[in-house]
């Protein structure tokens, strides 16, 4: 495997960072100069990037040192990479589950311990997920925290945020110090280097077994770890409350799958124009084909699908005005797969259904921007991680920080290597 050393180059921090020369992969959908970009499909062949892709020379400014490039799912649409041309990325903590979508070549890496950091990306779970069925520290920041994704500008609702998957807080924090200090957005709140937990006690609204008129749909060992989680957080001298979901969630879903075949749809469709080669569709997976079909198919009620997420966006956001200062949920909605429950095999319909009742809790931060992070908390009844999703106001990243820092000290999450 190549190994590439721009990242001197780009290198704006002392030589003593704490990041310099750490070993790290490249989630394959961004640009890495003399490397092929894949997006995890075999239905087209990739040239070789000319150049690094904007936050690729941003995350090399840190000082890590990239090995190559990590799996994913065609196109980063499956919460799972079981592909055919690629083999499937299976989960180090049992090779019988999956390691989440999107960003599952990064989250395997760090997960196992061959490197403590890797790019992952964020379309409506893709970092969370990822992390919550690996046992890693996934956070989705601030639309803008980090530099954006290469063409992203030019969506109607920018839901792609760029990030990092570690195994530590200190780590993930490391991170989003050094990647400050080549570029910030006057826009947000500075982060600065989160280095310890706050003294501040916290609001933290605690999402009940949701969604309304669903019954049981966290699974029993989710809802566990929630409660325990909502425990321990008031142990700490923090202010729980349980609410439930103030969204239809079912209508949300729907509106949300329109919006993300409109991505399937370009991605398949305008290959010459996006990937700078063909794609030949009778290459793409069914899951591909049947999201760009429901975008045809729906593609005049998109004005009222970007109103019915924007809308849900402005509740969600209301929730702090003066009343929360986290919102806390599951990541995934039951616990982690077994290799082939999302296999790209099946029927769109079975997939997209399973997908929707899997990961119900994390595409809404992607519409509202807000942060949003997934920690290691807990364990289910076959010994996989479970994570719990903390959710903040649009640019207090530093908040999730700070309370991670105070929950990782209060319980320590299990490594790999302590199983």
């Amino acid at each position: 495997m190549k190994t590439y050393h721009d990242a001197r180059r780009y290198h704006t921090l002392p030589r003593g960072s704490v990041l310099y020369g750490v070993p790290t992969l490249i989630k394959d959908n961004d640009n890495v100069k003399g490397h092929p970009t894949q997006h995890g499909t075999g239905a087209f062949k990739s040239k070789t990037a000319k150049n690094h892709s904007p936050f690729v020379r941003q995350f090399l400014s840190t000082g890590v040192n990239s090995l190559g490039k990590s799996t994913m799912p065609e196109f980063g649409l499956l919460c799972s990479t079981e592909n055919e041309r690629w083999g499937i990325t299976r989960n180090p903590w049992n090779t019988a589950y999956t390691t989440g979508g999107s960003s599952s070549g990064s989250a395997a890496m760090v997960a196992c311990g061959a490197v403590p950091i890797a790019t992952a990306d964020d379309g409506a779970g893709s970092i969370r997920i990822p992390a919550a069925v690996c046992g890693l520290v996934g956070l989705k920041p601030s639309r803008g925290r980090l530099v954006a994704m290469e063409g992203t500008h030019l969506m109607p609702i920018n839901i792609v945020h760029q990030g990092v998957l570690t195994r530590s807080v200190r780590d993930t924090a490391a991170f989003y110090a050094a990647a400050e200090a080549f570029w910030r957005n006057p826009r947000l709140p500075e982060m600065g280097y989160v280095r310890h937990s706050s003294k501040e006690r916290l609001r933290i609204a605690v999402f009940e077994n949701q969604p309304p008129g669903r019954p049981g749909h966290i699974d029993d060992d989710t809802y566990r770890v929630q409660m325990e989680t909502a425990r321990l957080l008031e142990s700490l001298g923090h202010r729980v409350a349980c609410i439930r979901v103030p969204l239809d969630v079912e209508e949300l879903t729907a509106h949300f799958l329109n919006y993300y075949g409109m991505l399937a749809y370009f991605a398949s469709h305008w290959g010459e124009w996006i990937h700078g080669a063909k794609v030949d569709k009778e290459q793409l997976e069914r899951f591909t084909m049947g999201l760009a079909l429901r975008f045809r198919r729906n593609v005049l009620e998109m004005p009222q699908s970007l109103r019915v997420l924007l809308k849900a966006a402005a509740e969600i956001e209301r929730l702090f005005e003066g009343r929360y200062d986290l919102l806390m949920s599951p990541v995934g909605a039951r616990k982690t797969p077994q290799i082939g429950f999302f296999s790209p095999d099946l029927e769109y319909d079975e997939i997209c259904q399973r997908a929707s009742d899997y990961a119900p809790y994390t595409g809404l931060q992607n519409v509202t921007g807000s942060p949003s992070i997934s920690l290691p908390l807990g364990a289910d009844s076959d010994g996989m991680p479970i994570g719990v999703q903390f959710t903040a106001k649009m640019g207090e990243d530093r908040r999730l920080l700070e309370l991670a820092y105070e929950l990782e000290a209060a319980k320590p999450w299990r490594m790999i290597h302590q199983r």
